[in-house]
């Protein structure tokens, strides 16, 4: 009987391809992920009540807010925000008169105050002076960064009327995450800063 070395070979090659070809993959692990944004086309429309003064244009896609429990606390009835509800986002209004117990200093202080509480995430704050096309000044503020608000701003005529703008997310601040938000708002907010005028 004639022994066929190259049969008995052959199995157990057969077998070890087969246990080789079974091992489970190492796992990949997946990569990191951000939020899809499907942005509107940026059109505006017009705040102006007889009951506020001051008036601006705003997104047709945000909603205007006041929150009442604030407004009674700080004794500020003309406090307002801009919330844009499918990015989970709002822009925070406050208005103040500029008089003896507020003067003009006291309130750009105050403004870059706040600003500055941001320093803690910031990578940087830059905070070029502004002057608007209905002849307000002020400043607007670009936070870089994981800061819980990336784009702020005061206007002023120095006189009688000052107001202060922030936007936030509500959610756990992200510089890459909420870039192209960020920067879709940005936009509506300068409009916002524009078209603003005191009365």
């Amino acid at each position: 009987m004639k022994f066929n070395a190259t049969k008995y070979l052959l199995i157990p090659a057969i077998i070890s391809f087969l246990f080789a070809s079974c091992r489970p993959d190492n796992p990949v692990p997946k990569r990191r992920g951000y939020p899809r944004y499907d942005f509107p086309e940026h059109a505006y429309q017009q705040f102006d009540s007889a009951s506020f003064p001051f008036s601006f244009e705003y997104p047709v896609y945000g909603q205007l807010e006041q929150d009442a429990n604030l407004n009674k606390e700080e004794n500020s009835p003309y406090w307002i925000n801009v919330t844009f509800k499918d990015l989970n986002a709002t822009i925070y209004l406050s208005y103040k008169d500029i008089n003896s117990a507020n003067t003009l200093d006291k309130l750009v202080e105050e403004s870059y105050r706040l600003t500055e509480k941001h320093d803690v995430k910031a990578d940087k704050i830059d905070a070029p002076q502004i002057k608007t096309r209905n002849g307000l000044t002020g400043v607007f503020y670009m936070v870089g960064g994981n800061a819980a608000s990336a784009y702020q701003f005061f206007l002023t005529d120095k006189t009688k009327h000052f107001i202060r703008g922030a936007l936030y997310f509500n959610t756990t601040p992200n510089a890459d995450s909420l870039m192209p938000a960020n920067e879709f708002l940005k936009k509506d907010m300068e409009h916002l800063v524009e078209t603003l005028k005191f009365k």
